[in-house]
């Protein structure tokens, strides 16, 4: 009689296989974010209007052409003794000129070079927003993070990963515009947001 050998798994190796065989209802998705499953339901019509009108403003008077996303999985380093996060920003900007959404799985390990910014739009768990997902953003290198902060009624720009957090930021109240630095070079239209 022969004896099966298992290769031992680890408790991430459990949490990450739990987190990818989940079934959710229609409308929800699940983020992985520093060891914690994060299930958000459908969102609210103002979230949705907010990142509407940041990518209709993107995609209308940026110089560069971008693809765009609002569901594009990516997997960016997490902090503490979770290796990775695998996060949904509500609008992932790429340019277009380097294909990267074409044929990328459905999570997508970020790649230097490649997504020019991130939007998050807050709800629920505004925390996760202003820090975790910030945080592992800044780790991945993505150049831009623009944070909608719907319970602070403001708008945030980071820029300048250094692979820990971001060195710079520029915030300002809805209302008012907020400068996207290039590729993007616009000025963004906050007015709708309130």
């Amino acid at each position: 009689m022969t004896t099966m050998v298992h290769e031992p798994r680890t408790q991430e190796d459990i949490l990450l296989n739990d987190f990818l065989s989940l079934d959710l209802p229609d409308g929800y998705r699940a983020e992985l974010v520093d060891g914690e499953i994060v299930v958000t339901p459908p969102p609210v019509g103002d979230h949705e209007l907010c990142i509407s009108k940041i990518v209709a403003q993107v995609l209308r008077h940026s110089a560069t052409e971008f693809d765009f996303s609002g569901h594009k999985g990516l997997v960016v380093p997490s902090g503490g003794p979770h290796p990775k996060s695998h996060v949904i920003p509500d609008a992932t900007f790429a340019p277009a000129d380097l294909g990267l959404l074409r044929g990328a799985p459905s999570w997508m390990p970020v790649e230097p070079d490649g997504v020019a910014m991130v939007v998050e739009v807050t709800s629920s768990r505004p925390e996760l927003d202003r820090e975790a997902k910030r945080y592992g953003y800044a780790r991945a290198g993505i150049p831009l993070y623009l944070l909608v902060d719907r319970q602070e009624q403001r708008v945030t720009l980071f820029s300048g990963p250094d692979g820990k957090d971001y060195e710079f930021s520029d915030r300002v109240p809805f209302g008012k515009a907020i400068s996207l630095p290039e590729p993007f070079g616009i000025e963004l239209d906050t007015a709708e947001f309130a």
